[in-house]
Formats: structure tokens, sequence, C-alpha cells
């Protein structure tokens, strides 16, 4: 007797949940590498005895990762390969968090960064891929609420150790355990049912002006929050406190996003359409409650001041990016690998900002430096406009 054939509604639900345990887990892995690259910046600078604005370029190589991923990206994301990718990621991924828990010297902490730049690019290729399809800008928001838990302890459980006596760099080996989980599960049913969900958009091609800005409105969202992510404690550390106390504060950033990306997906299903965002959106708010953030860590040098900044500053981040994400992967008449692609391309373009953000911290000072997001948030609420028509709820 055979079993009753699955309608393509359960097909379908069935895909989103295989994509989603998997992009779940490669961004658990990543958003607490990621999130712990500014505990770290501080914390070689100490440990090699560097000056932390000398140490920008453990951003620049995750940005190196992005940049040069995408330029492959089309080719390597054919579905057949796209399990492949993922896997090959998540591995780089977590030898280079290994490196740069245990790295003793400048040239194994560059290498641990660019391995983590270049294993989590791979893994942001397939990621916005698993999570495309009607219900985008939600799975995305979701996804990224993972993330940005994972991401709270790890300033977290890096300061806590690093109070304790050894190197609270070692904390990083913790990123490894979700990127592991990834690899039975693209060799097992999960994966095919991934990759089906994924659907290839018909069409003769978006104009450029559209998907230009689309991929503009993701680098600043991105820069945006990596110059948070990367130099938080760097501000906290200009307030006179600890380097573990100031790695410790510093997850007020992802608890911030952690609670705007948990609540945002509420949002984001009730302000749009299956995600075709407008002005009405979750943007205009998002970017407010971060402008008053930045506003708050550059205003005062008090520690107490900085902490409630960088809470506002995440709470508003939090919903930029999957809502940015979700208008570019879903612009009609372009391939999703070639979309998301420009959605790599567009971060490892955006992660440069916290170089930027270095560059003016050596001319005038980390505190007045920390302006920068606000002309990009200005930006980013300007050019904001829908790549298609709301749809209309059902």
């Amino acid at each position: 007797m055979t079993a009753p054939s699955k309608s393509p509604d359960q097909e379908l639900a069935a895909g989103e949940r295989a994509g989603d345990v998997l992009g779940g887990l490669a961004l658990a892995g990543l958003g607490f590498a990621i999130a712990g690259l500014g505990a770290c910046v501080a914390l070689l600078a100490r440990d090699l005895g560097e000056a932390t604005d000398r140490l920008a370029w453990l951003s620049s190589a995750f940005a190196v990762g992005l940049l040069i991923v995408a330029l492959i990206g089309p080719m390597a994301l054919r579905t057949d390969a796209r399990m492949l990718v993922l896997r090959v990621g998540a591995i780089v991924c977590a030898v280079g968090a290994l490196l740069l828990a245990v790295a003793q010297g400048l040239a194994v902490a560059l290498a641990g960064g660019l391995l983590v730049g270049l294993g989590g690019a791979l893994m942001l290729l397939v990621v916005p891929l698993l999570l495309s399809g009607p219900r985008a800008a939600v799975r995305i928001a979701r996804a990224n609420a993972v993330s940005s838990t994972t991401g709270i302890f790890a300033p977290l459980v890096i300061g806590a150790l690093d109070s304790l006596g050894p190197t609270g760099r070692l904390a990083m080996l913790l990123a490894i355990l979700p990127l592991l989980l990834v690899l039975p599960l693209t060799r097992s049913r999960v994966a095919p049912r991934a990759v089906q969900v994924v659907a290839e958009s018909p069409g003769d091609g978006a104009p450029w002006g559209t998907v230009f800005r689309g991929w503009s409105r993701v680098v600043l969202a991105v820069s945006v929050e990596f110059c948070f992510v990367i130099w938080a404690v760097a501000r906290l550390l200009a307030t006179d406190v600890p380097a573990g106390t100031a790695a410790l504060l510093a997850s007020a950033f992802p608890i911030g996003m952690a609670v705007g990306r948990t609540i945002g997906p509420v949002n984001l299903r009730r302000m749009s359409g299956p995600v075709k965002l407008g002005r009405g959106s979750a943007l205009l708010p998002g970017g407010v409650l971060a402008a008053a953030g930045t506003v708050l860590v550059t205003a005062f040098d008090s520690p107490v001041m900085v902490t409630v900044g960088l809470a506002f500053a995440g709470l508003g981040v939090a919903t930029l990016y999957p809502i940015v994400l979700a208008d570019l992967i879903s612009i009609p008449g372009v391939s999703p690998a070639h979309l998301a692609s420009l959605s790599a391309f567009a971060s490892g373009t955006a992660i440069l900002a916290p170089a930027a953000l270095a560059a003016l911290a050596g001319i005038l000072d980390l505190r007045t430096a920390f302006l920068i997001p606000l002309p990009l948030l200005a930006i980013l609420l300007l050019i904001h406009r829908p790549t298609q028509p709301v749809a209309s709820q059902p």
C-alpha cells in the first residue's frame, strides 16, 4: 500500500522547514564567530601588544572573503552544488574560529580571520536561497534571530572566560559546534527538500537601477551593523573599563539585535505581503532607533550610557538586514543564484565600513568616529523603495 502523496503546500512547508534548520545552524555558528570578532580585536591587541586600530584587518578579512566568494557565486550555486558549498563553508569557518581562539601571533590570527571570512561567505551564498520563497522576509528574520541569539553569548562568554584567567578568545571554540552539525544534514534527505524550495526566476531581467538600489540597501544596512559588531568593545574600552568588562557590556548590542529579530517576524508578517515590503515596513522605526542608539554611544563617555546606546542600536538595526535582503532576493526576472552572489558582494563591500571607522578614529577619536552610522542610516532611509508593489493581504 503506497503512502498518500503530499500536496504542493505540504511539500513547500517541508522544504521550508529543512531550509530553516540548515540556515539556522549555519547562522548560529557564524553569528557567534562574527559577534566574537569585536571582542577578539580588543583581546588580540592586548595579547599581542598591538593597538586596536591596527587590527581592523580582522573585519576586512571577512569582507575580502565575501568579495572573493561573490565572484564565483553564480558558478558555485548550481542546484546540485549548493549543499557542497554549504558544507565546505561550515568546515572553513570552523577552522578559522579555531585559529582565532589559539593564535599566538599576527600571522595565525590573520589566517583565522580570512578563513572565517571565506567560510562565512560561502555559507551566506547558500543561506538566502534556502530561506527564499513567499515568506522570505519572515524566515530571514527568524534565522537571523538565531544568529543574534548565539551572538549574545559570544561577548558574554569571552568576557567571563577572560576574567577567570585564560584568554577569552578560547570561547571562539564554541562557534565550531553548530557548524559541525551542518555537515551530516547536508548529506541527509533534509538537503534536497531545502534545495527544492529554490525556484529560478523566469523573465528577461530586471532594470539595472532596481538591482543596484536593492544592492545598495544591503550595503548600507550591513555597514551600520558591522560598525557596532566590530568596534563596540573598543568603544567601551575608551570609557576606561577593563577588557573583560568591556566584552561583557558589549553584549548589549547583540541582545538588542536578538530581541528585535525575535519580535521582527511578527511585525514583518503584519506589515507586508510576501517579501514585498514598502515604506510602511519596519525600516523607518528601525532606522530611527539605530540612530538614537548611535547618538547615545557618541554623546556620552559613561560606560552605562554607551551600553544603553548599544542596546537601542541593536534593537533598531535588527530588522534592517532581513528587510533589505528579502527585497533584493525577491527581484523578479533575475536568477536567485545571481542575486545571492550580489548579496554576498554587498555584505563584503559593507564590512569595509568598520575599517573606515578605524581610519577616522586614527584622525579624530573613536568616540567621534562612531558617528559614521548616522549618514549611512540617512541614505538607507532615503533610497528605500520596494522593488515590487506591495501585495495585498489575503
